[in-house]
């Protein structure tokens, strides 16, 4: 199920670069993140809320709190200067470096996780993707 997930994620993500340039004509990338930011919350705390999650909350521990507010820090500035990019850049040449992150994600989960990764995950990661097909991953995937 991961993976139907991981193609909606891409998809949205793919779009939100595109509406993002779109609705920052004459805004800030600060102000355009504060917008951003409140519709996720907004989002996501309805979805806590509607699957009855919320009780789950007396189950956070002081570790689980550390990091999940380390990685909203990490959110919040991975978007601000996301919306910084795209505020003076385009969307074709922000995307790609962006998207370094993912060779970023891969490494850490290596170092810090300690997860194993094959050599398909590797080659997959490369930052020079001049030479794949933008549709490997779904190809694979499927």
């Amino acid at each position: 199920m991961w993976k139907y997930y991981a193609i909606l994620s891409a998809l949205f993500a793919g779009a939100t670069a595109v509406l993002a340039k779109l609705g920052m004509k004459g805004v800030s990338g600060n102000l355009a993140t504060a917008i951003r930011t409140t519709v996720v919350l907004v989002i996501s705390w309805s979805i806590v809320l509607t699957a009855g999650e919320i009780k789950d909350l007396k189950t956070i521990t002081k570790n689980n709190l550390v990091f999940l507010l380390l990685s909203g820090v990490a959110t919040g500035l991975s978007w601000i200067f996301y919306f910084k990019a795209l505020e003076t850049g385009p969307v074709s040449k922000v995307v790609p470096i962006d998207k370094l992150s993912i060779a970023i994600a891969i490494l850490l989960s290596v170092v810090i996780l300690k997860e194993s990764v094959d050599l398909k995950t590797m080659l997959g990661a490369e930052p020079d993707h001049s030479r794949n097909n933008p549709f490997d991953s779904i190809i694979n995937f499927l």
